[in-house]
């Protein structure tokens, strides 16, 4: 038996819980951040062009700061939603090493999208190969959890090494 405290017990627990998705958090918490870095710069193209607050008609300027910012508002819950099945089904580290590069593509989509928009193209595609690892992940971590429930296999180790290994393939444009 224990020889802790019951409430150290149930901090410790705490901890290893919080343990298994901060990493996700983080990466969740940084893609709020840079919501609100795009919006900011939609509301300052805004003004510095209107006048007034958020108007949709206005200059090019305008129009490619608001199309750039609406591209990545339509793709966000996706993202967070293929983040955290895959971060949490399959492998936290992997998944959240993943949810970092789309944010960084995700960034490099937006400045480039407000230059020439042929400069948006990389990020675009590097973001849809992102998000199709995680998903990819999520799925993985579905069947590793059927297969353990009906027929007793547990091939969990074996999928966080492969993500762990393809992950950093990531990088590769």
């Amino acid at each position: 038996l224990s020889r802790e405290h019951p409430t150290q017990l149930a901090a410790n627990m705490d901890q290893e819980v919080v343990g298994s998705f901060v990493l996700l958090v983080i990466v969740t918490l940084l893609s709020v951040i840079q919501n609100a870095f795009f919006a900011s710069k939609v509301e300052h193209e805004s003004k510095t062009h209107t006048g007034k607050t958020v108007q949709r008609a206005g200059p090019s300027a305008f129009d490619r700061v608001f199309t750039a910012n609406q591209n990545c508002r339509d793709a966000y819950p996706t993202f967070l939603a293929v983040l955290w099945c895959a971060g949490l089904l399959c492998s936290q580290a992997p998944a959240a090493f993943a949810g970092l590069m789309y944010l960084f593509v995700r960034q490099k989509y937006f400045v480039g999208y407000l230059g020439e928009r042929t400069q948006s193209t990389p990020g675009y595609i590097f973001g849809k190969r992102v998000i199709l690892f995680l998903f990819l992940m999520s799925v993985a971590g579905v069947f590793n959890y059927y297969l353990g429930l009906f027929f007793g296999s547990d091939f969990q180790i074996y999928i966080k090494t492969v993500t762990g290994t393809i992950s950093p393939l990531l990088l590769i444009p």
